[in-house]
């Protein structure tokens, strides 16, 4: 792979710690092998590292030019939209929880500078994106995104919809795949209470059932099932997009939806191939608040990487 992605976290990661003082720098900072490295939180509460909000500027600044190096230019366009929507349910809520854009957290493993092993995580409300950079190669999951509210509307027409896309596409797959398909996709009647992965640290066993197999559509619902996969590939760097791209390729997928397939509903659909695993959902709030999330069951938090480490290593 091209190292201008490794290299480009790499002056990020150093940039940020230096931009901070040492209280800053001391909480930001953790040992490689820390176990809050293995985390993805998508709720509002406290976790490892050091909040924004405690950050002047120049610090702030850095963190988010950190976060830019794992996201493509329209990943970060939904990101920045997720954390601003933090104001926005605030509102909503009355102003009684004090949620608020700067409540996002930022952590480093190791010491980029200097190590061959060490990992980053920007994190906090419906965000979570969390790097593994091991020999200069980048493991690049999970990545999670969330809105709340899914959707802002005046007038009957949208002002806000962050991850309306990922709705979109899918339900285009859904409809083009033909009652044969979509039996077979549809795996329940409604959908879950959330992403089935949740934030456990490891996924495990593939999720069961799996729904339908990519083999099984015709010409149009496997080119739309690729476009979904290449949607939520698409949220990484463009090295990095084409390099997870050709890893799955090739490989089975399977999609499946639970749910009603009515626009409105509480809908949940994943996408499974071999060490990929996509997950949405669209069920709080009435519908009005959704979960995604890129994984690689075998890979996440740089397992394949430090995995290609020790063997190199022994």
């Amino acid at each position: 792979m091209d190292d201008a992605v490794p290299e480009r976290m790499r002056t990020a990661a150093t940039a940020l710690l230096d931009a901070l003082d040492e209280p800053a720098r001391a909480a930001a900072g953790h040992r490689f092998d820390d176990e809050g490295r293995r985390w993805l939180e998508y709720r509002p509460r406290p976790r490892p590292g050091v909040c924004l909000a405690d950050l002047d500027t120049a610090g702030r600044k850095a963190a988010h030019r950190l976060l830019a190096t794992a996201l493509s230019p329209a990943a970060y366009a939904q990101a920045m939209a997720i954390v601003a929507l933090e104001e926005v349910l605030d509102r909503a809520e009355g102003w009684r929880r004090g949620r608020h854009s700067g409540d996002y957290w930022v952590a480093v493993f190791g010491d980029p500078a200097a190590d061959d092993r060490w990992a980053w995580r920007f994190e906090g409300h419906h965000l979570s994106v969390s790097m593994t950079v091991v020999d200069d190669e980048v493991s690049p999951a999970p990545v999670f995104l969330g809105a709340n509210p899914a959707t802002v509307t005046h007038a009957g027409r949208p002002v806000s919809r962050p991850l309306g896309v990922e709705e979109d596409l899918a339900r285009e797959l859904l409809a083009a795949i033909g009652p044969a398909g979509r039996a077979a996709a549809v795996i329940a009647d409604e959908a879950p209470e959330d992403i089935v992965s949740a934030t456990r640290a490891a996924v495990g066993a593939p999720l069961v059932p799996l729904g339908v197999p990519r083999g099984r559509l015709g010409v149009t619902g496997r080119a739309l099932l690729d476009q979904l996969v290449a949607l939520y590939l698409d949220r990484l760097p463009t090295e990095l997009a084409a390099r997870e791209a050709d890893r799955v390729a090739g490989g089975e997928t399977h999609f499946a939806w639970a749910g009603p397939m009515r626009p409105g509903g509480r809908h949940y659909y994943r996408i499974q191939g071999e060490d990929l695993l996509v997950e949405y959902d669209n069920t709080a709030d009435d519908g009005n608040h959704a979960h995604t999330v890129l994984r690689r069951p075998a890979g996440d938090f740089g397992a394949d990487v430090l995995a290609a480490h020790h063997a190199h290593s022994h």
